[in-house]
């Protein structure tokens, strides 16, 4: 079964219904929330949103590659790449509808095989 997929675009359709401000605004808000995360995590900073998630900078070690092509050694050095980490709360609610969710599909699926 195919599910779409939020887009910025949906979500600020999203916004615009669920908050009655203008589109404008509501861009110029959800832009200026993503340029925020974007800058802070550029300095090496972690932005924590209670309840959904933190963005986190982490640092992932270099190591030894190999270049597949010439078959030569090449040291990919240490980076520092953005991730992000859901709430607890948050796992939690996905993880509870999911269980719904799962249990309608069997449901749904149990009533066509008959």
């Amino acid at each position: 079964m195919y599910k779409a997929n939020m887009t910025k675009q949906k979500l600020l359709n999203e916004l615009v219904k669920k908050t009655g401000v203008e589109r404008v605004v509501v861009t110029e808000i959800l832009e200026a929330t993503i340029s925020i995360i974007k800058s802070t995590m550029m300095k090496g900073e972690n932005c924590y949103l209670r309840g959904f998630g933190s963005f986190v900078v982490k640092k992932r070690k270099g190591k030894i590659g190999r270049n597949i092509i010439a078959g030569v050694p090449v040291i990919v050095p240490d980076r520092y790449v953005p991730t992000w980490k859901p709430s607890k709360a948050f796992s939690d609610k996905v993880k509870a509808n999911n269980k719904k969710r799962l249990l309608t599909d069997e449901t749904v699926e149990k009533k066509a095989k008959k």
